[in-house]
């Protein structure tokens, strides 16, 4: 493990830290911001005397997340000038237990998008290939972990955002049960869904800053408490049997890469010999997940980017010669095509007249889609799927367009309707690029999957790219 407090505690060390950084992201473009000097004068400001347990460790923040006097662009021109006045309340807690702020990471914009290609500044590449995405939208926060920069980064998940870049980078991605972190500071895309996730290479690591920053916040009022979990109950008796994996049926009827099946079927014989129990289960409402999904999503998001409206903050198309025609023109130039798509869709979807046949319809699949998930946790401890059924691809690849990219959410939407806890681990390596799986659990449940995860990373370490700070590649040399 990196001695993160042994490198910024001493100035040399610091020193050459930001310098290899700053060059080796020249490459990988993870980066909106960096500004490490900044970050810790952040932190040293908000220091209540004692060492905390994430002391001098620099992390990164998906740049849709807010940083006091960092910028907060959520990859849009619409705020490629917005500077964050608070911090988010996941980036407090850390600060005070002595984490700083790195800098701030690239996403797709306002974190719609699958490969970070949706960016209004530049694409991040993927530190195994930089010919790859990283995916998205978190792409720039995973690129970051996985090229060893920072030991952990922020970002967000509404439908696979952080689970889907760490798979496509060979990291830990955490989504957390729905409201057990605050989402106060994040700004929102579909409130419903999304929440702060985390990015790690060790598991220890993820582990720790996730104990850090859950928790019920007042200025958030769809926060909870962690304690209605399991763990925090009694188990009757579950502690004494054999764990059990679940494996829904459905998959076999889904399109998924031959080497995501054969890497799937490997990783549950490790499972199994790790004394595991793995079963079928059947989730029948799989084959509505993405639909009900995009009609949700696009619905809260036409509500939630209503507010960048060219009069307020943000862009201002100073041509307009009223105030209709500046809101339009300044959310025409400021929003890029995949937002006003979506807005779009959104607004078609909550029309009078409409939102029975559209929204109401996806909400009332959500419900079964929610109780399918609730039967099967009655016979098994944890569910696992791939994380997606594509393997990284190559930036502008037309076998997977804008509309084969949201079919592929199918695995990791499920999770974010539902509410509850998964996380993207890796299990293989395929043509030199990473392979991630989905453990999913039970509402609070975060420790079930950890725990599983752990076991695993002592059979497939976390591997590394061959663009890190720990390898001659990645030092330049």
């Amino acid at each position: 493990m990196t001695n993160w407090k042994g490198i910024t505690s001493n100035d040399t060390e610091y020193e050459r830290w930001k310098r290899e950084v700053s060059e080796l992201d020249e490459e990988i473009k993870s980066f909106i911001q960096f500004d490490p000097d900044l970050g810790r004068k952040l932190t040293d400001s908000g220091r209540t005397g004692r060492e905390g347990m994430l002391e001098g460790i620099p992390f990164a923040v998906k740049d849709n997340i807010a940083v006091k006097s960092f910028k907060l662009t959520c990859g849009s021109e619409i705020l490629k000038e917005f500077t964050s006045t608070y911090n988010a309340t996941a980036v407090e807690k850390l600060i005070a237990e002595g984490a700083f702020v790195a800098g701030k990471t690239n996403l797709d914009e306002f974190g719609m998008g699958s490969s970070t290609e949706n960016s209004a500044f530049f694409n991040t590449r993927n530190p195994w290939n930089l010919a790859v995405v990283p995916g998205g939208s978190s792409g720039g926060s995973a690129a970051s972990v996985a090229a060893g920069m920072v030991p952990f980064a922020l970002g967000s998940d509404t439908g696979g955002s952080v689970r889907q870049p760490a798979s496509f980078c060979g990291v830990y991605g955490l989504k957390p049960t729905y409201g057990s972190v605050s989402r106060y500071g994040l700004v929102a895309y579909a409130s419903s869904l999304e929440v702060i996730g985390i990015l790690a290479r060790e598991i220890d690591t993820l582990e720790r800053v996730f104990e850090t920053i859950k928790g019920e916040d007042v200025m958030d009022q769809s926060s909870l408490s962690p304690d209605s979990g399991e763990s925090g109950k009694e188990k009757s008796g579950k502690e004494n049997r054999k764990k059990t994996i679940g494996i829904p049926e459905e998959l076999e009827n889904v399109d998924i890469d031959s080497e995501i099946r054969k890497s799937m079927e490997e990783s549950l014989v490790n499972f199994r010999k790790s004394g595991f129990d793995i079963r079928k289960i059947r989730i029948p409402t799989l084959e509505y997940v993405v639909s009900a999904y995009y009609v949700i999503a696009t619905a809260e998001a036409s509500a939630n980017l209503a507010r960048f409206d060219g009069i307020r903050y943000g862009y201002r198309d100073f041509s307009a010669e009223n105030p209709e025609e500046l809101m339009l023109l300044s959310r025409e130039k400021g929003f890029g095509e995949e937002v006003k798509l979506r807005i779009l869709l959104g607004t078609y979807v909550l029309r009078s007249g409409f939102q029975e046949q559209y929204y109401i319809r996806a909400q009332k699949i959500r419900t079964a889609i929610r109780n399918d998930f609730s039967r099967a946790f009655k016979d098994v401890d944890l569910i696992m799927m791939p994380v997606y059924p594509r393997l990284p691809f190559e930036f502008e690849n037309s076998e997977m367009d804008p509309f084969s990219q949201k079919l592929a959410d199918i695995f990791t939407c499920t999770a974010n309707l539902t509410g509850l806890p998964a996380l993207s681990f890796p299990i293989s390596l395929s043509s030199g690029l990473p392979i991630g799986m989905q453990l999913m659990a039970p509402p609070f449940e975060e420790r079930r999957i950890l725990e599983a995860a752990r076991l695993y990373g002592n059979i497939f370490p976390v591997p590394i790219p061959s663009r890190h700070l720990g390898s001659p590649i990645g030092k330049g040399e």
